[in-house]
């Protein structure tokens, strides 16, 4: 039962699966940087440093503790110090000059309020820093989004690349069989060498691996793909032809790149941890009330109550005052953590720089590739005419007895190379905006482009 019920999935998936999902470019980069989980996990950060900011302010509220306790204990007491341990029980009332093991009732409840009015900006400066460190994440968004972008609009243009190349390469396998057939039946009429047969299969078979691995071109650009969309299936998605002309770059200045901005944000969230170390060193002001009641089956004359005398409280006290605490020896740490994070900040500020030094060459190097890409777009049509040309004359003179089959190869071969560099080229030039939009920190010039 449970194959068949496989066997009928898959035969009920098999349609869905083999429609195509066709989709441009601006289409492909919206859903990678929706669905894929890095951004998620940015965002998921966002979160727990606004957290963070909500837990940073809550040192403002003031701060309530409440206690309740009872115990059976004996009730021998003695004069004398003792240093602060974790180990002894307090204990309170007259020394009777007892040492019995008669056990009593003792119980307790209070509530304690404690709220620092004044704090000298110590609490602000833990908020700036919490504020600090959501920026950075916010930061940290926005570069994720740009490296998924970055992925998937490669991806999508290599995809194209792909299927121009394999268009081309087909093309030049069904030219060069065509041309096989002729050489074939030359040979069999022994009006050509038998090598000549050959030589035209080896090409044949040459131009059949070109298309084979431009095909694996655009099986692994898929596969990328479905990778940042979250898809299944890879074979049925089909990428749309970019519209619109290749126009000038979209100015934009560097400053605004998610990874500069990330940068910036950590250097600022290095000093706003410096400017709370600065706030560090103040007295704490404490304003305290206190509202608490005892009962003990002990008495001070020796005695102690019935059975259930102590269980409930029934002394109470209540208290209202005012504290300062100070660290003083604290100030040589605070400097040690102060210039550690000095040490931080100037690490920042060089990562900063080294950025800016490689997003700059990086333009540079974008730049170059695009005049390079133009050059090329606008000399491809002029070699594709002359490769035309050339095969159709060297196939002439073949038929005709003026040349040998490597000519016509050649020309064959420069013909397909010449239709892919066709094919390519305008797709080189939407490479290079690309890679110029990359730079700059910005998608969004280049996909309306694409889609004008």
């Amino acid at each position: 039962m449970v194959r068949r019920a496989w066997i009928i999935a898959i035969l009920l998936a098999g349609p869905l699966s083999a429609q195509p999902l066709s989709l441009g470019i601006d289409e492909v980069v919206a859903r990678a940087m929706q669905q894929y989980p890095s951004v998620r996990v940015s965002q998921a950060q966002v979160d727990a440093a606004t957290a963070g900011i909500a837990l940073a302010r809550t040192a403002y509220l003031p701060k309530v503790d409440a206690a309740a306790g009872i115990n059976r204990a004996t009730r021998n007491n003695v004069f004398g110090l003792l240093l602060p341990s974790q180990v002894i029980a307090p204990i309170s009332g007259p020394v009777l000059g007892t040492n019995d093991f008669t056990t009593v009732w003792s119980s307790t409840a209070g509530v304690l309020i404690t709220w620092e009015p004044l704090d000298l900006g110590l609490r602000q400066a833990n908020v700036d820093v919490a504020t600090a460190s959501r920026e950075r994440a916010r930061a940290g968004i926005a570069r994720t989004q740009l490296d998924v972008a970055t992925m998937a609009a490669e991806a999508y243009l290599t995809l194209l690349a792909a299927e121009e190349t394999e268009r081309a390469a087909q093309a030049g396998v069904t030219r060069s069989e065509t041309v096989q057939k002729i050489v074939g039946a030359l040979v069999r009429a022994e009006l050509r060498p038998g090598a000549e047969e050959s030589r035209i299969k080896a090409e044949t078979a040459a131009a059949q691996n070109q298309v084979i691995q431009a095909r694996q071109a655009a099986a692994l650009a898929r596969a990328t793909l479905a990778q940042l969309l979250g898809l299944p299936a890879v074979a049925n998605l089909q990428p749309k032809p970019l519209g619109g002309k290749p126009g000038v770059p979209a100015s934009a200045a560097l400053a605004g790149n998610p990874l500069l901005l990330e940068q910036n944000a950590a250097i600022l969230e290095v000093q706003a941890r410096e400017k709370a170390l600065d706030k560090s060193y103040v007295p704490r002001f404490l304003l305290q009330g206190a509202a608490y009641g005892r009962g003990s089956g002990a008495r001070t004359d020796g005695s102690i109550g019935g059975f259930a005398s102590g269980l409930a409280p029934n002394y109470q006290n209540w208290a209202i005052g005012f504290t300062v605490n100070w660290s003083l020896f604290e100030l040589p740490a605070i400097r040690a953590r102060k210039e550690i994070e000095k040490a931080h900040e100037r690490t920042e500020r060089a990562r900063y720089e080294l950025v800016v030094r490689e997003l700059n060459g990086q333009l540079l190097k974008a730049q170059a590739t695009l005049t390079a890409a133009q050059q090329l777009a606008a000399n491809a049509p002029v070699e594709l005419e002359a490769a035309r040309a050339a095969n159709t004359q060297a196939l002439a003179r073949y038929q005709a007895g003026l040349s040998s089959i490597v000519d016509v190869a050649d020309t064959q071969r420069a013909l397909t190379q010449a239709e892919i560099d066709q094919g390519l080229a305008q797709l080189g030039v939407w490479r290079a905006l690309l890679g110029i939009a990359i730079v700059q920190g910005n998608l969004q010039p280049f996909l309306q482009q694409v889609k004008e």
